[in-house]
């Protein structure tokens, strides 16, 4: 990780601070002590982007075509918003001109080429470094956004892991298996950090959104396509997800075996459980809207890029002719940015899903998926190895 911390303007992006011009690279990188050695062509790319990037300011009122009032555009932080769903929601999202996308993403350079590879307009995002495999990363990307100075008024969850044919466990900077650090612990610590930042905003609806799946919900087909999601008693979480050599185990349930597909899946349950519980401890405080979704089924996602190369060559065929539940990225994107920013779709404590006609709807989740219990146990001990406990 070259950075712990990176806010990238677009030429990239607009400048975060209002009314300030950028004068150096130093503006933009926080660099700790022990990683200064930065690879110079990438510094040199950074420079070149900084110094041509238009003054802007992300959060700003336009006027409203209907009335003469003005409308203050939207900030949405989308985390995994360099690739698939994530970079399909954030193109939507920039181009409606009602928000500015905050881009979150462990490789910023990556980011800036996808960003300027889908057309996405100058001005319209800012890319911010943030690894969901670190926690201190986590806090330093929150600390950096509010340096920024930028108001939030909705932060989605989409970044995921899926390591399907992985047996054997690897772990996040803190130890913790990394399915679940990555895709559960590390959304789990930014967004308890980021309900600050939302509290304090004056946009009309202001939404907390987390990406379920159909894969951990158990009350589906595809639910039930072994290893099936399960967490058991959470022991395997509560003794820290550190694996056998550490005298534990890596699997959420306790099991001895490790099995990638289904950490991955647990971790689904983890994310829909979580939402349900901000919901019940925040939403009728707050007045924030916290949501779930599935999307559908993104056949050619990079999600999928670890799967053996047989599957990743006949599920999207499947999903288009046989299953018929095949969704494009730029659909799936449309999908998300609906929930991010559709008034009828502002329902808090709900997992939405898309029928054939690609209509929402209220979904149902399996009896796992939406146990107040379990979510409270889950979080009790999420706090404890975030470190908010």
């Amino acid at each position: 990780m070259a950075l712990q911390a990176t806010l990238l303007p677009s030429t990239l992006s607009s400048v975060p601070k209002k009314g300030h011009l950028v004068k150096d690279t130093a503006a933009f990188l926080s660099v700790p002590h022990h990683k200064q050695r930065l690879h110079a062509a990438s510094l040199s790319v950074v420079r070149a982007q900084v110094a041509t990037a238009p003054v802007a300011t992300p959060g700003a009122s336009t006027a409203s075509k209907d009335s003469k009032k003005t409308v203050r555009q939207g900030v949405v932080v989308i985390t995994g918003a360099s690739s698939g769903l994530g970079l399909a929601a954030a193109k939507a999202l920039s181009e409606t001109g009602k928000w500015h996308v905050v881009m979150a993403c462990r490789d910023f350079l990556k980011a800036a080429k996808a960003a300027k590879g889908a057309g996405m307009a100058d001005g319209s995002y800012t890319i911010m470094h943030l690894d969901l495999a670190s926690l201190d990363s986590v806090r330093q990307f929150v600390d950096n956004f509010r340096r920024a100075g930028m108001p939030l008024d909705s932060l989605v969850c989409n970044a995921a892991i899926y390591r399907p044919t992985a047996r054997t466990p690897t772990f996040t900077a803190d130890g913790y298996e990394m399915s679940v650090g990555v895709n559960h612990l590390g959304h789990f610590l930014l967004a308890r950090l980021m309900l600050h930042d939302l509290g304090k905003s004056d946009y009309p609806s202001r939404r907390l959104i987390i990406l379920g799946s159909i894969t951990g919900n158990t009350n589906t087909l595809a639910g039930n396509i072994p290893p099936k999601a399960g967490l058991g008693d959470l022991r395997g979480l509560a003794g820290g997800l550190r694996g056998h050599n550490h005298n534990g185990s890596a699997m959420i349930d306790g099991s001895d075996t490790f099995d990638g597909a289904k950490a991955y899946k647990d971790s689904k349950i983890c994310n829909m459980l979580t939402m349900q519980e901000l919901h019940r401890r925040y939403h009728e405080d707050t007045g924030i809207t916290f949501a779930s979704l599935y999307p559908g089924c993104i056949a050619t996602t990079g999600l999928f890029r670890e799967h053996i190369p047989l599957f990743r060559l006949l599920f999207p065929p499947f999903q288009r002719f046989i299953t018929k539940g095949f969704v494009s990225e730029a659909e799936s994107g449309k999908r998300l940015a609906q929930v991010v920013s559709d008034p009828s779709l502002g329902k808090s404590g709900v997992y939405w899903s898309w029928n054939k006609d690609s209509a929402s709807f209220e979904n149902q989740l399996s009896q796992e998926a939406s146990d107040p219990e379990k979510a409270r146990k889950l979080w009790e001990i999420s706090e404890k190895l975030v470190g908010l406990a």
